[in-house]
């Protein structure tokens, strides 16, 4: 081989690599991001959990099975602290998740209305469908106590459309959220 294709073969090799790189820390930042919606949905189901615990349902209706094998909560009134706890003892979900399950803001202040109630009056005030961006804009000027998310607004209208208490429109490539119109308006507001 000649030196020149040594070079030139050398200068494809540091090309590619460079190349490479920047692709695994592109991807590094994609999961670095996908992590922390992930943590946000946990601290949210954290939440509900806790709530669900501590709250009678009006239905009686069960929550949804649990592995054997998967850690529970324990009712927040029996730690020492008020933090929803993990079967092996250590505090569960973020600062703000525990502040809120010992009785924070919605010990202080009475109970506050759920994320899909307020979401679900916010669509029963417009005609027509709504963007999830503008629904949370909307939220946090109502309500400046609440600060969820884009992603928990996302997660909680996605849960609501699989409920069948909201529908989907799709619009190029927005997605738009309305009220499913049905023959008991008065239930769904309240």
């Amino acid at each position: 081989m000649t030196s020149q294709s040594t070079a030139t073969l050398r200068s494809r090799y540091v090309e590619q690599a460079a190349s490479d790189l920047e692709e695994i820390r592109r991807q590094q930042q994609e999961l670095t991001e996908r992590i922390r919606v992930l943590q946000q949905e946990e601290a949210l189901l954290v939440d509900i959990l806790t709530l669900a615990e501590r709250t009678p349902s009006e239905e009686a209706s069960p929550l949804p099975e649990q592995a054997q094998d998967e850690p529970t909560l324990a009712p927040a009134r029996s730690s020492a602290a008020g933090a929803p706890r993990a079967a092996g003892g250590r505090a569960t979900g973020s600062g703000a998740t525990r502040g809120r399950a010992a009785g924070g803001s919605a010990g202080k202040k009475g109970r506050q209305p759920l994320l899909g109630d307020l979401l679900m009056e916010l669509l029963g005030s417009h005609d027509e469908p709504r963007l999830a961006k503008e629904l949370r804009d909307e939220l946090m000027e109502q309500h400046p106590d609440r600060e969820p998310t884009p992603q928990v607004v996302r997660n909680t209208l996605e849960s609501l459309v699989a409920k069948g208490r909201i529908r989907r429109h799709r619009q190029q490539r927005s997605v738009m959220y309305s009220l499913v119109q049905s023959a008991k308006p008065a239930a769904a507001k309240s």
